[in-house]
């Protein structure tokens, strides 16, 4: 069974940025796409970023043009790099797996399993 375990999270300065890996074992990135997604405190699960299996993103309004998914198949991980991170953005960043290999990936987050522990991204000055 693939399981995904989260890193990179910390605390950052508005404007600064962080490097999130979601680390594949058990399994292959080409099992389904894989979807980033964000939870504060008392929120809802919402998504970020999505990476296909066949290698295409998708990025949420929101984030696009600051942060950038990317895998490296090699060593099954996939990244979310994330520039002049803003308040809004802090949570604690999930990554999950949607096996139905879409060409384009989804952001409904019923779709997602296999969902790592997170880790926590705190952007506070």
């Amino acid at each position: 069974q693939l399981l995904l375990v989260e890193s990179g999270g910390g605390l950052v300065q508005p404007g600064g940025s962080l490097r999130l890996s979601c680390e594949a074992s058990g399994g292959s990135l080409d099992y389904g796409d894989i979807g980033w997604f964000r939870q504060a405190p008392a929120k809802a699960r919402v998504a970020v970023s999505c990476i296909s299996s066949g290698g295409s993103p998708n990025y949420v309004d929101s984030v696009r043009g600051r942060f950038t998914i990317s895998r490296d198949i090699v060593k099954n991980t996939v990244y979310l790099q994330m520039n002049s991170l803003k308040p809004e953005d802090a949570g604690v960043y999930y990554c999950g797996l949607d096996p139905r290999r879409l060409r384009s990936c989804s952001f409904d987050v019923g779709n997602f399993g296999s969902w790592g522990q997170g880790t926590q991204v705190t952007v506070s000055s």
